[in-house]
């Protein structure tokens, strides 16, 4: 048996050399080294290992042995479906295909992340979209129910993770600069993706501003990894800036997905027009309320003593998301779900920090965390495989192209106009404009959303054939906002992070400081 003790440094995507690099090794072996990387901690590993599997032609076992494991886990929950459900999970069942999608959709994002160093999330998406158009995997009606409700799950998982993420010091420190630049930035946006969608895709302007809400979100997926290596090597930390950005992308997805909801339930829900308007506002404040009394509640039960805690408080807190967003939809007041499901998260963090549980980096945001890793490739296969290559418009996808680049500028701009008195200068103005460029999580999550509420049989109050129409080209617009954005998003941030702004010495009070604030912050949302 041996030891395996390494040393490794940061690397910030494309823009840090390696300085130590052998000129003389071969191709191969730097190929090897962008899919493999070094333990960044002490690992044991069995003394036949380096001999049979030597690095970097091959994973270090610790790493070998977590992908292992994670496919192990999708099999063994498939063979435990199937011995309960039979041959509708048997080899030529549905579900056997979902699962074979998901594990090939894991492989493929964390073998694209390796060699491109782009999320994984945009290799996940292709090969869902790979395997319905090449007909590997058919869905019917059946295992759609599955596939939204395994989305809604995932969608859980995101919001909790915000809430949990949102730091009490950081919001009172820097409340004006949070709000400008995650509500702002965010109105822009959404009334732009809404006025010229309906003017180039044709769509009515309550459905054009149901696609502005959910295209105006920005990604903690792509960015929070990208700010952070930029701030592993100094970069913006002086002013605290990957920090910012991080607690006012967390108040953008909130927003985003609770407006989102709020306009769909609006469509959808039968009754009184003026009381579905009413009822936006007042969703939003009973979602806060209520998720907030939930949130304070888990600081008492379970005691703080008990040694259950960690899984009592997860499950508490996951299940009670769950609880918001299924009964929210059920009784119509959908907005409420997810600011319910935001508010708990954040209120039960800043209860357990001052019972010693730093915010986000404690056992139940890491429980989320390896949550996250399962249903990420779920989110993402799943979405992929709603688009029909054939079945689209090639007219919606170049006038939806055209929508998101020309909003996605008008963005950058609006945020580098709104983002006055936050004391940065314009190169950094301009950084955080581009940041707010990359879409993926809600996209994915909320964007087959009306084609769901339509295909199950309900109905907006316009033709059944243009309530289709309308919803695919949401659809559409909000995989062609991943693929467009995410891959941009962070090469642009990798690239103009260093040029943008300032690289730190360590040594100023106000960079030690942020800092501090900042280690707070999980790194990998």
């Amino acid at each position: 048996m041996e030891s395996n003790s390494n040393i490794i440094g940061v690397r910030v995507y494309t823009f840090v050399d390696n300085k130590n690099e052998d000129s003389s090794d071969s191709w191969w072996e730097k190929l090897c080294l962008r899919c493999h990387q070094e333990d960044s901690s002490p690992s044991w590993q069995p003394s036949w290992w380096s001999k049979v599997f030597p690095f970097p032609f091959f994973s270090t076992y610790r790493q070998t042995a977590q992908q292992l494991c994670i496919i192990m886990f999708f099999l063994l929950s498939w063979g435990i479906l199937y011995a309960e459900l039979g041959e509708s999970v048997g080899l030529n069942g549905e579900l056997l295909g979902m699962t074979i999608l998901v594990i090939s959709a894991y492989l493929v994002g964390w073998l694209w992340l390796k060699i491109t160093t782009l999320p994984a999330l945009i290799g996940m998406l292709v090969t869902g979209i790979l395997f319905q158009n090449l007909n590997i995997i058919h869905m019917t009606d059946t295992y759609r129910k599955l596939n939204q409700d395994l989305r809604k799950v995932a969608l859980v998982i995101i919001l909790t993770r915000a809430g949990l993420g949102l730091d009490a010091a950081i919001l009172r420190k820097h409340y004006v600069a949070v709000l400008q630049l995650g509500l702002l930035p965010w109105l822009v946006e959404c009334i732009a993706i809404s006025v010229t969608s309906h003017f180039l895709l044709g769509l009515p302007w309550i459905w054009g501003f149901l696609l502005g809400s959910m295209i105006a979100s920005v990604s903690p997926a792509v960015v929070v990894p990208c700010l952070f290596r930029l701030r592993d090597v100094g970069y913006g930390v002086s002013k605290g800036i990957p920090t910012l950005l991080l607690a006012a992308a967390a108040i953008d997805d909130s927003i985003s997905v609770a407006i989102f909801a709020i306009i769909l339930n609006a469509m959808f829900a039968p009754g009184s027009v003026t009381f579905n308007i009413i009822k936006g506002p007042l969703s939003i404040i009973v979602g806060v309320v209520c998720g907030g009394l939930w949130g304070a509640m888990l600081a008492i039960i379970p005691e703080k003593g008990d040694v259950y805690m960690v899984p009592l408080r997860f499950l508490a807190l996951f299940l009670g998301g769950l609880f918001s967003l299924f009964i929210s939809s059920l009784v119509g007041w959908s907005g409420a779900g997810p600011l319910a499901i935001v508010s708990s998260g954040f209120v039960a963090a800043l209860y357990w920090e001052k019972q010693g549980w730093p915010v986000n980096k404690n056992p139940v945001s890491n429980i989320f965390r390896i949550l996250w890793i399962f249903f990420e490739p779920i989110l993402f296969a799943f979405t992929g495989a709603q688009i029909t290559i054939s079945a689209l418009d090639p007219e919606v996808i170049k006038m939806g192209a055209i929508c998101l680049i020309s909003c996605l500028v008008l963005r950058v701009i609006a945020t580098f106009l709104v983002s006055f008195g936050c004391g940065l200068n314009k190169k950094e103005k301009l950084f955080i404009g581009v940041t707010w460029l990359a879409k993926a999580t809600v996209q994915a999550a909320l964007g087959p959303a009306a084609l769901d509420l339509v295909n199950s049989g309900q109905t907006s109050g316009i033709l059944p054939s243009d309530e289709e129409k309308h919803s695919k080209a949401l659809l559409a617009v909000s995989v062609l906002s991943v693929i467009i954005s995410a891959p941009l998003g962070a090469i642009l941030i990798a690239i103009t992070g260093p040029r943008l702004l300032t690289k730190g010495d360590g040594n100023d009070s106000k960079n030690l400081e942020d800092g501090d604030i900042g280690q707070r912050i999980d790194t990998q949302l």
